[in-house]
């Protein structure tokens, strides 16, 4: 019967029932202490390599981050201590983090990040199940979250037994006492309770005993509040239907007339007639078999038929008379409570002119729904010249027993009104509505009441025996103003039956109680077993029975509800589910219906559920403050007079409650949001900080229409969030592990900053990924708290740095750490944390940017005296080697720019390490990503400059050291390009290169004039000092071919040695040396060298000079013939001169050039004179075949 009050809209807020299953439908099982260790080993074994799961570096690292950041954190096991952590959770802040990591994935054609977030889950589900087999536990889960949406009657009383504390016997004692599982005894309970109410309301009308209210106009409207709820409560009592049991039946109401003041339910002459009574009866005919048939032969068929008064006839089948057996059961219905029913045995008839077949007998019976179901035998009636004298049929008829059928049996009895003779009739208790009975005395085969009576208003109660009438041995009657129905019975279980039945149709508050035995009249059967059948002994029942016949309407049922929720609460919040405070669906059904039963005002039920809560949640519980909201809103507006529930009046207690509770609730919120971080860890419960803030602002409301200022609720977070930076800060150092300990080394203290440093950075991480939402109004508060959270820090971050020594670079890792994370935050960047941080660096950077300048001066001044200009194969090993004291460079950059010291290794020691340096300096400045925008432009100026200057030193410096080389070097065939000039050609080409990227600012800043006239100046110092060198170097190259025309001039026609030397064979040895000095220097260029264009610049200057020097000595000599060995090493070096530079890729357009033509043309002329003159002079030396021959 609980059902009938699911009407009522005013028994809690809006959509309290409908969100308490959609939560359980979101929230997990609670993760317990042992879960969370097994989870912890888990991930650590995954990353360990100790699992099959098979997974990428960036989900490596995502896990890594969860394990160290979440898992780890003793934020997760306050919240698994206090019971509102799920693995859900565990899973939503994994997502989390995963979404974020991913999006910063570069995108992958092919492969989307949805399907890469959905493998990552996959993963995460498995580590985290680990060898659990997820088949398996799925549909067990399924069933626990099916058990708490739907629970039975029986589960329901199993429930509460553990929450009240209620024992088994103790349970089964108030069951059969109070006849639960008595549908009727229950209704009837219910509408007595109503009338108890109603009854209660009249008494205060009357006696003027009101509670005290807010208003004294509030009390005639108190009384009219308890009278709408009973109405109301009734009017869903009377709207459920009573089931006739047949499916045309309409009924016609009769409401009760002793409450029509209140509920205007009908005028009193409406009264049943005869025709609104109808029954529906299903019986159930069984026909067994047949025994003393003997007339009729064995071989002979025999059947049975079966039929009802009005209705049809049903046949069983055939069966030999010698075993004459069936087991066939017939259905009928019938509206007559006293039906007839004939059953009659037949056997087939053998006359050929026979039209029917012969009766051999029959059996009539009249059952009720109160005879034996079982089947027994019948004597049948048979023919009177029928031999079967003993004819027997067993057959069992079951008489099933309508709903709306409360009662029924003979009695006897006698009124004013109806039933005026005492006689015995059938009588039936019917059922019209929830509130009309009728009693009813029906006829045999009759399906209308021969008399009725409508028991509204009637009292029913145990009579004394009355001895002048005949018939009954019980007695018991019916009494109402103006007329007594006697009735009676012969035995005293079935009066017994009787009265419970009326007692709970009248509806009476009087409760009849059965008389002593021995005031009876004597019973042949003895003692009767009691009506409630109670097998435990009187010491185990103590107690219960004045429970059981205890009158609800006279205990104080505001102050057991509060026990009754309180103790449903403390069970809810222990038991396997996160709940956050959430009755589950069943728990909230009891409570409705014991508030709806027992008038439990609303106000008083969420006064009572708030302070319950608010327990919890001051003892670091997780509660979810949407419940606190949908409780506090309710309780305010019925303070306020918005009358959510109906209720126009309040009580001065519960408007001293609700405030009691305000303020205390505004503590308790205020203190949440400052401790948002512990009481709403990782953002869980999801979105309960932003239900907390919003609770707060309605908790600040005076009223329910005036909204808070924004500026109040404003200051009361920022005053909230400026006390939490300090517990965060407090709690990170409690995390960490750190004190302040001045007596610590400079290098402990350093790290102590660091790792707090990260920690800091990590919270403000969190707290913008997790709390930020809920903050999305004021978002400048979360700048403001995070600010003077790192204002906490840079104390400790100033002590720490002073105690750095002078000169120590090892703080430049804290200043890159903390400005990346700055810089990148818009509400941080430029903040005033940042600016502290840049003001305390400003001097650490100018003063190691001018140690460096310093240093690196005097590295090239140092260094270009001592230089060997060796080509550099490993700098750190020439670096080791040089007495400079630098200063130390920053070290945690390293990866980034300290790999490789330079792109090449064939400069000079002095040179290389000068790049290094410059490119280092600046990369580390530029690692620093200064924030401020003008500093920024000053530094990178500053190091473009200095990087200028010093690359004009150290050009100068190498172009006076090839300048001093060249002047030593002789002109002799023995002149070969040594090792250092190839290095200097390299320091040139390697300051050309460094140059664009040393020396030039950034395309985003603006070049001035002056600027781009410095840069220019570099450029065409190096271009000219290339030039200068080349020249200088063919000049020497060339002086060696004029040292070889020297020699070949002494052979000139008609000189004094000429006449001399004519008489020797000299031989080709000058012509030998001087190709093998060419490609000697040519392979030594090549070599050493590092720029191939630069190498055959010099080879086309030097063609081209060679053959210049050539041509002009043959030209001095043009009026004169070549003397034969002047003739044979000439074309011998022209020709490998020309070949071998060929050979070294020097172009056609330079080597076939006027002085090569000419020289070309006159050697072959000399070349035909000879060979007229002297025949085979030339020993096979010619022009024409120079291109052929081999060396």
């Amino acid at each position: 019967m609980a059902s009938w009050t699911s009407e009522k809209p005013a028994q809690s807020p809006p959509g309290f029932n409908v969100h308490a299953v959609v939560l359980l439908q979101t929230e997990g099982r609670q993760v317990n202490k042992q879960q969370l260790q097994a989870a912890k080993e888990r991930f650590l074994a995954f990353l360990s390599g100790e699992t099959q799961i098979v997974a990428d570096e960036a989900f490596c690292n995502a896990v890594r981050s969860y394990y160290e950041g979440f898992l780890k954190s003793e934020r997760v096991s306050r919240m698994v201590h206090s019971g509102g952590c799920s693995a859900g959770d565990f899973r939503e802040v994994f997502k989390k983090n995963i979404e974020r990591r991913v999006r910063s994935l570069p995108e992958i054609d092919g492969l989307s990040k949805e399907t890469v977030l959905s493998s990552w889950i996959a993963k995460y589900d498995a580590i985290y199940r680990g060898e659990e087999d997820a088949r398996r536990l799925t549909p067990r889960a399924q069933l626990s979250a099916a058990s708490e949406l739907i629970l039975s009657k029986e589960q329901l009383y199993e429930m509460f037994q553990q929450i009240l504390g209620i024992r088994k016997f103790e349970h089964q004692l108030l069951y059969n006492g109070c006849q639960l599982d008595n549908v009727d005894e229950q209704a009837a309970q219910i509408r007595r309770e109503l009338d108890g109410r109603l009854q209660l309301a009249e008494k205060i009308s009357r006696d003027g005993r009101h509670t005290r209210f807010v208003s004294a106009d509030m009390e005639p409207l108190y009384v009219e509040e308890l009278r709408s709820a009973v109405n109301l409560l009734m009017a869903n009592l009377e709207s459920l239907p009573v089931s006739k049991g047949g499916p045309d039946f309409k009924q016609k109401l009769k409401r009760s007339t002793m409450n029509n003041s209140f509920l205007d339910m009908g005028d009193e002459g409406d009264v049943l007639s005869k025709s609104d009574v109808v029954l529906s009866f299903t019986l159930e005919i069984v026909i067994v078999e047949v025994q003393g048939l003997k007339s009729v032969a064995p071989n002979r068929v025999v059947y049975c038929t079966m039929e009802v008064e009005g209705g049809e006839k049903l046949q069983t089948d055939q069966a030999e008379a010698s075993r004459p057996q069936w087991g066939t059961q017939g259905d009928f219905t019938t509206t007559h409570p006293l039906p007839s029913v004939k059953v009659k045995l037949f056997t087939e008839s053998t006359g050929v002119l026979a039209l029917e077949d012969k009766e051999l007998g029959r059996v009539v019976l009249n059952p009720t729904t109160n005879g034996p179901k079982q089947a027994d035998f019948h004597r049948m009636v048979v023919p009177k010249s029928s031999q079967d004298a003993e004819l027997k049929i067993k057959l069992a008829v079951r008489m099933d027993k309508p709903p709306n059928m409360k009662h029924s049996g003979y009695l006897y009895a006698s009124g004013q009104r109806v039933w005026k003779r005492w006689k015995k009739r059938y009588f039936v208790l019917v059922q019209v509505s929830q509130y009309t009975f009728a009693m009813c005395s029906f006829r045999e085969k009759k399906a209308e009441p021969q008399e009725l009576m409508q028991l509204e208003g009637y009292t029913v109660d145990y009579s004394d025996p009355q001895p002048g009438l005949q018939g009954g041995r019980v007695f018991f009657n019916a009494v109402k103003e103006g007329d007594l129905v006697m009735l009676a019975c012969d035995d005293e279980q079935d009066r017994m039956l009787w009265v419970q039945a009326m007692y709970r149709a009248t509806g009476q508050s009087y409760k009849p109680v059965p008389p002593p035995q021995n005031k009876t009249t004597n019973c042949r059967r003895g003692l009767h077993k009691p009506s409630v059948p109670i097998s435990l002994d009187p010491s185990q029942r103590q107690g219960v029975e004045g429970l059981i016949s205890a009158d609800p309407c006279r205990f104080d049922h505001a102050a057991l509800f509060s026990v009754l929720q309180k103790r449903t609460l403390q069970h809810r919040m222990n038991d396997s589910f996160s709940c956050l405070g959430w009755f589950s669906p069943g728990q909230v059904f009891v409570l409705d219906e014991y508030c709806a039963r027992y008038g439990v005002r609303g106000c008083h039920r969420h006064l009572s559920y708030l302070r319950d809560l608010m327990e919890y949640s001051e003892s670091s519980a997780l509660v979810d403050p949407t419940l606190l909201h949908y409780s506090y809103a309710f309780c305010a507006s019925h303070v306020h007079g918005n009358r959510p529930d109906g209720m126009g009046t309040v009580t001065a207690q519960e408007k001293q409650d609700f405030e009691a509770i305000r303020r205390r609730i505004v503590s308790l919120l205020e203190n949440q949001i400052t401790h948002f971080r512990y009481c709403f860890p990782f953002g869980r419960p999801d979105g309960a900080l932003k239900a907390t803030l919003s609770l707060q602002e309605r908790v600040l409301m005076k009223d329910i229409t005036t909204p808070v200022p924004p500026e109040e609720i404003k200051n009361l977070v920022r005053r909230c969030l400026q006390s939490a930076a300090q517990i965060n800060y407090s709690q990170l150092m409690e995390y960490a592990q750190v004190k302040a300990d001045p007596r610590a080394s400079p290098g402990k203290r350093l790290e102590d900053a660091m790792r707090l440093g990260e920690l800091c950075m990590e919270v403000l991480q969190q707290n913008d990924e997790h709390h930020s939402e809920a903050f999305s109004w004021w978002p400048e508060l979360m700048a403001e708290h995070a600010e003077a959270f790192l204002s906490v820090y840079a104390a400790d971050m100033d002590a720490a740095l002073q105690a750095q020594p002078v000169d120590s670079w090892d703080s430049f890792p804290l200043f890159q750490l903390l400005n990346n994370f700055l810089r990148a935050d818009p509400h941080l960047c430029d903040g005033s944390f940042h600016k502290h941080l840049q003001a305390l660096f400003v001097p650490l950077v100018v003063r190691y940017i001018d140690l460096m300048e310093s240093s690196i001066a005097q590295s090239i001044h140092r260094g270009f005296e001592q230089e060997t200009w060796h080509s550099v194969k490993s700098l750190t090993h020439n670096l080791a080697s040089l007495p400079l004291a630098l200063p130390q460079m920053p070290s945690f950059t390293a990866p980034a720019w300290m790999g490789p010291p330079c792109e090449s290794t064939n400069g000079s020691a002095t040179s290389e390490d000068l790049f290094w340096k410059l490119d280092a300096l600046q990369m580390f400045v530029l690692d620093l990503h200064w924030p401020e925008a003008e500093f920024a432009k000053h530094l990178e100026q500053r190091l473009k400059l200095m990087a200028s200057d010093m690359m004009e030193a150290c050009i100068k410096r190498t172009k006076w050291a090839f300048d001093c080389k060249m002047q030593k070097a002789g002109r002799s065939t023995e002149f070969r390009v040594a090792p250092p000039l190839c290095t200097m050609f390299n320091v040139l080409m390697d300051a050309k290169k460094q140059c664009s990227k040393l020396c030039v600012l950034d395309a985003g800043q603006e070049i001035d004039r002056q600027w781009q006239q410095y840069h220019s100046k570099i450029d065409v110092l190096i271009d000219e000092a290339f030039k200068d060198m080349i020249s200088s170097l063919v000049a020497k190259l060339t002086a060696v071919l004029d040292g070889v025309l020297s020699k070949l001039s002494r052979y000139d026609e008609g000189t004094f040695f000429s006449s001399i030397l004519s008489f020797t064979n000299p031989g080709m040895d000058l012509a030998d040396t001087y190709i093998t000095f060419i490609r000697q220097n040519q392979d030594a260029l090549r070599d050493g060298v590092a720029d191939e264009l630069h190498v055959d610049e010099v080879f086309e200057q030097w063609y081209s000079g060679a053959m210049k020097a050539a041509c002009v000595w043959l030209a001095d000599r043009l009026d004169l013939q070549l003397h034969t060995y002047q003739l044979k090493t000439l074309i011998k070096i022209v020709k490998k001169t020309y070949r071998d530079f060929r050979l070294q890729g020097v172009l056609d357009a330079t080597l076939n050039n006027k002085s090569y033509e000419t020289v070309y043309a006159r050697l072959a002329g000399e070349e035909a004179t000879a060979a007229v003159k002297s025949g085979d002079g030339l020993q096979g030396i010619s022009m024409r075949d120079s291109d052929e021959e081999d060396d």
